[in-house]
């Protein structure tokens, strides 16, 4: 028969044990709920990337239009002046996605094995996604779309004439509040004057200039609003990033009050992504913004656009009311009131 210190010692022992496979049993499950957790990340960037694309890709377009307002040649310090209103018109074919049970090694439709989706610039219409994450189910609905076919926003842009045919060119915007987005963008560029050079040009009131230009557009869009038992994620919205460089060649010609012209634009753009919004409550497990961010790197992109533009404008005295029309792989509206002070 067993003495009391046996009996101590075995309990000791017992104890140990349970210990040992309680916390391989804790270790066993986290690594499952991190590997989950790798799938749903996964998930989240396959998605990220076709949601949000089109609109960076038309963001390009909107930051390229109506830089170069007139080809002539301005006096020294003289300072222009406008307002500018982009109409976006949005291409069926970039305001929907198709998504297939395949593509996601963490979510799953609910209903179905494939379904149709709204991108950044799409409809409203959403579908329920579904996974488990250890040994409860997180379930999400697919983020809406602006649901608007055109898409309106203001902004400011500058010029002022230095030597030899030269202006330089600003525009800005503040943050514009769109729907279901936000939108701002600025940008500098150098117009130079071509016709300056050829006498026979400028006495028929032919213009010609290039521009060299940057600009950076900020797009952003509600996202995903995922709430599980580890805690919220934190990935409420998704901005796209837009550093464009810009190189143009324009030409007009003056008919009295009118001025019609004529452009070809070359524009490179780097495109970024990265997640925002307010931080989730799982960051004290697992800082998933950044590691979202860092692996967003993944699918960044360069596009390179060829542009066309046209456009005429009518001046009031010192006004000019504009309109610029840019088409390419999407259309452009530009419309415009300047003052040449």
């Amino acid at each position: 028969m067993p003495t009391s210190t046996h009996k101590f010692g075995l309990k000791i022992f017992f104890a140990a044990a349970m210990f040992v496979i309680t916390d391989k049993a804790v270790a066993q499950s986290n690594t499952q709920v991190l590997e989950q957790m790798g799938h749903l990340i996964d998930d989240a960037l396959f998605f990220s990337d076709q949601y949000v694309t089109p609109a960076t890709d038309a963001a390009v377009y909107q930051a390229a239009s109506g830089w170069i307002t007139s080809p002539r040649k301005r006096e020294l310090w003289d300072v222009s002046l406008g307002i500018h209103t982009n109409v976006f018109f949005t291409p069926k074919r970039d305001r929907e996605f198709t998504i297939n049970n395949s593509d996601f090694t963490f979510f799953q439709l609910e209903e179905g094995t494939s379904a149709t989706v709204p991108t950044a610039l799409g409809n409203d219409d959403q579908v329920y996604l579904s996974g488990m994450l250890g040994d409860s189910e997180v379930r999400l609905e697919t983020p809406q779309g602006m649901d608007m076919q055109t898409v309106a926003y203001p902004y400011l842009q500058g010029s002022v004439a230095l030597w030899g045919g030269t202006e330089l060119v600003a525009k800005y915007s503040t943050r514009v509040k769109l729907k279901k987005s936000n939108y701002q963008v600025y940008g500098f560029g150098v117009k130079h004057n071509i016709s300056q050079y050829l006498d026979s040009l400028t006495q028929k009131k032919f213009h010609i200039a290039v521009l060299a230009a940057y600009s950076n557009e900020d797009v952003s869009f509600n996202f995903l609003d995922i709430k599980t038992d580890y805690g919220t994620l934190g990935i409420s919205e998704i901005n796209g990033i837009v550093d464009t460089w810009h190189f143009q060649a324009s030409a007009s010609k003056e008919f009295g009050r009118f001025e019609v012209l004529g452009s070809f634009i070359y524009s490179t753009s780097d495109v970024e992504y990265k997640v925002g919004g307010e931080k989730g409550s799982i960051e004290a497990i697992i800082p998933l913004q950044d590691v979202l961010n860092t692996r967003l790197k993944e699918i960044y992109k360069t596009r390179v656009n060829y542009i066309g533009e046209a456009g005429v404008s009518y001046k009031i005295n010192n006004f000019s009311v504009q309109t610029i029309l840019a088409f390419g792989k999407f259309v452009n509206t530009n419309i415009s009131l300047q003052y040449l002070f």
